[in-house]
C-alpha cells in the first residue's frame, strides 16, 4: 500500500507524535435536535508513523454485509477492538486517555472501544447511517473520530431530510460527535472520482456503542 502525502497541520519535523490541546481549541458546531459536533484540525502531528504502522499491522478484514436481497462486500477494510482488546498502537492509547481527560466529565464514562477503517482509494466509502446499534439508538452518547492519511469529506444531514453539512476532514484531524447526533443525525463517507491515497478512520465509542 502507498504511503500518505501528510496534510499541512502535520507541521512536526520529526516523526514523535504530538497531541494539541483539547480545552479551548475545539469548534463546537450545534446541528440542532439536541445535536453537536466538535471539529479540531491538526489535532494530532507527526502522525505519519502512526498511519504507516496501523496501515502496515493492523489485521484489516473484508466483511460482506446483507443489502435488501443480496450480500454485497463492504466497501472499506475493517477491524474492531473491544473493552479487553489492547490497541493496535500505544500512540492510540494516548490518544485515548487525552480524550477521556477532556471528554469524561461531560460524557459520563470514558471511551472504552475503538473500531478502525480502511478506506484504500476513493472507491471505498460508508453508506449515511447513525451508530444506533447499542445504547446509541435510544441515549445522548459520544463518538471521537480521529483521520489519519488522505482527506475526504465527511457528510451530515438531520434524519428525516434537510440540508448536507459537508467537512474535509484530513491528517491528524479529530471530529467528535456527541448529544443526539447518532439518532438524529447521519453521516457518510462518500465515494469520489478524485486520485485519493489511503485514509483510516480511528472511531473510540464508550462501552455498549456501536
Amino acid at each position: 500500500m502507498s504511503s500518505v502525502q501528510t496534510s499541512l497541520f502535520d507541521l512536526t519535523p520529526t516523526d514523535h507524535l504530538a497531541l494539541g490541546p483539547l480545552g479551548g481549541m475545539m469548534t463546537r458546531q450545534s446541528l440542532g435536535r439536541g445535536a453537536w459536533i466538535d471539529l479540531l484540525p491538526g489535532w494530532l502531528s507527526g502522525a505519519s508513523t502512526v498511519f504507516e504502522d496501523l496501515l502496515e499491522q493492523v489485521p484489516w478484514k473484508a466483511e460482506r454485509r446483507q443489502m435488501y436481497e443480496r450480500v454485497v462486500d463492504v466497501p472499506r477494510l475493517l477491524s474492531f477492538y473491544g473493552e479487553d482488546d489492547p490497541l493496535p498502537h500505544p500512540d492510540l492509547v494516548t490518544a485515548r486517555e487525552a480524550l477521556n481527560a477532556h471528554y469524561e466529565p461531560e460524557l459520563g464514562e470514558p471511551f472504552a472501544t475503538a473500531g478502525l477503517c480502511l478506506y484504500r482509494d476513493g472507491n471505498d466509502s460508508v453508506a449515511w447511517h447513525g451508530d444506533t446499534i447499542g445504547r446509541g439508538k435510544s441515549e445522548d452518547t459520544m463518538v471521537a473520530i480521529i483521520s489519519l492519511g488522505s482527506p475526504r469529506h465527511f457528510l451530515l444531514r438531520p434524519r428525516g431530510g434537510g440540508a448536507t453539512i459537508r467537512h474535509l476532514i484530513g491528517h491528524g484531524d479529530l471530529l467528535v460527535m456527541g448529544g443526539s447526533c447518532q439518532r438524529t443525525w447521519e453521516h457518510a463517507i462518500p465515494k469520489t472520482a478524485r486520485p485519493v491515497g489511503p485514509r483510516i478512520s480511528v472511531q473510540f465509542r464508550p462501552r455498549g456503542v456501536r
